[in-house]
């Protein structure tokens, strides 16, 4: 099974459990696993060096980087640098009425502008299945 690794926002994480489900569910359907960084792993602050080398090696794991930039965070634009220079595809996700990261758009191989989840859904069946 693929996996692709979601990059979002530890902070936002909680507003984004709908957006969260329907990638899942999007996902699943073309055997694509997605892994939520932030759900598995929770560090103190002085824990920055452990921090960054796990998730180093969970987007090495994975086959698929997708950032959630909703709401922009520093965090999410390293690990999609690090997907990026690794190689690995970035799909670049965030809702219409949010702020543009020209940063995370700039090295992304897809980009998503959803207004709700049933957008976000359509969307991602454009183009799942060539990462299938």
């Amino acid at each position: 099974m693929r996996r692709a690794y979601l990059a979002v926002s530890i902070d936002h994480r909680p507003h984004l459990e709908s957006v969260i489900q329907t990638l899942q569910n999007c996902l699943k359907k073309y055997s694509i696993n997605l892994f939520v960084f932030v759900d598995h792993y929770h560090f103190s602050s002085k824990e920055e060096e452990k921090m960054m080398q796990t998730a180093m090696m969970e987007i090495d794991r994975s086959d698929i980087l997708i950032a959630e930039v909703s709401v922009k965070a520093i965090g999410v634009g390293l690990e999609a640098g690090y997907a990026a220079a690794k190689n690995k595809p970035v799909w670049y996700l965030r809702n219409r009425a949010s702020s543009h990261s020209s940063t995370v758009s700039g090295i992304a191989s897809e980009r998503i502008f959803y207004r709700d989840e049933q957008d976000l859904s359509d969307q991602l069946a454009g183009f799942i299945p060539k990462y299938h």
